[in-house]
Order: C-alpha cells, then sequence, then structure tokens
C-alpha cells in the first residue's frame, strides 16, 4: 500500500525536499516535491494527497489557508509542517487549528520525520475505513438507523 500513497513535500529549502525525498523513497513511498504554493495547488485540490509536508511560510505566504482548502476537501489527509521560524502560542493554536497534524522546528531528525509520517498514515488508513463503514452502513440503511444486529453482538450484549 506505501507506494500507492502520494506524499508531497513543499519547502523552499531544496535540502529540506532532498532529505525528505530520499528518506521517504527509500521506503518506497511516491513523492512529489515542490517549492511554490503556486505549483502545488492544483495537485492538493484535484488529487489529493495521502501526506502533505509543508514549511510554514514559503515565498512570503502562511500556508495555512492551503491547508484548511485541502483538510476540507480531504479531511483524512495526513500534515505535517516543518519551520525554521519562531512560533508563539497563538500562532501555534492557528497552527493546529488550521488542521495540521504535527509540528516540528528545523533542524529535525530525518528518522523522527519517518516515523511521524508512517503515524500519520496509518491513522489516515483508519479514517478512510471509518468513512468507507459509514457509506456501508447509509447504503444499507438511509435513515442511520442499525436495524439488524448480528447474532454475536446479541449473544454479547446479553
Amino acid at each position: 500500500m506505501m507506494s500507492q500513497e502520494k506524499i508531497v513535500i513543499l519547502d523552499n529549502e531544496h535540502y529540506i525536499q532532498w532529505t525528505i525525498k530520499t528518506v521517504l523513497e527509500g521506503e518506497k513511498y511516491s513523492v512529489l516535491p515542490f517549492d511554490s504554493i503556486e505549483k502545488v495547488m492544483p495537485i492538493l485540490s484535484e488529487n489529493g494527497v495521502a501526506c502533505l509536508v509543508t514549511e510554514y511560510w514559503i515565498d512570503h505566504f502562511c500556508t495555512l489557508e492551503m491547508i484548511r482548502s485541502l483538510k476540507q476537501k480531504f479531511p483524512e489527509a495526513y500534515v505535517m509542517m516543518l519551520t525554521s521560524r519562531q512560533v508563539g502560542p497563538k500562532q501555534y493554536k492557528e497552527i493546529l487549528n488550521a488542521g495540521v497534524d504535527d509540528f516540528f522546528e528545523k533542524p529535525f531528525p530525518a528518522e523522527k520525520i519517518l516515523l511521524h509520517i508512517r503515524k500519520g498514515l496509518k491513522q489516515r488508513e483508519i479514517l478512510l475505513q471509518k468513512k468507507q463503514l459509514e457509506q456501508e452502513i447509509d447504503r444499507i440503511d438511509p435513515k442511520g438507523y442499525i436495524t439488524r444486529i448480528s447474532s454475536r453482538a446479541q449473544r454479547v450484549a446479553l
């Protein structure tokens, strides 16, 4: 499943792009590096991604609005933010409220990023499975009521 998941890296520091890309491709992930919001927006808005690793500021623009837009269309997407800027409590709260799942200050160990991406993609998979099950339930009972309980569930309840 790993190779099917698309990971986008948005950072104008090419060394950061290269480092993360090298580590992730070594784990068989499909990685798309970008250095501007303008270039990455069509990918995020049309296709969605499994994971976005982004810098807080790109080309003098804050990436929070882009993240809000991504999370609105694809709430299961895992978003990691990296920054070399100082972030105060108010900014940190805004970052988390925008939908960022993990936040790290640069520099960072590449292994730490990999571990968090793995965790985030597992969480994403759980959210997608939950969404699929909810859709199946809605198809079975469009009113949202579960009208039949399996015999095993009835035995457990008794």
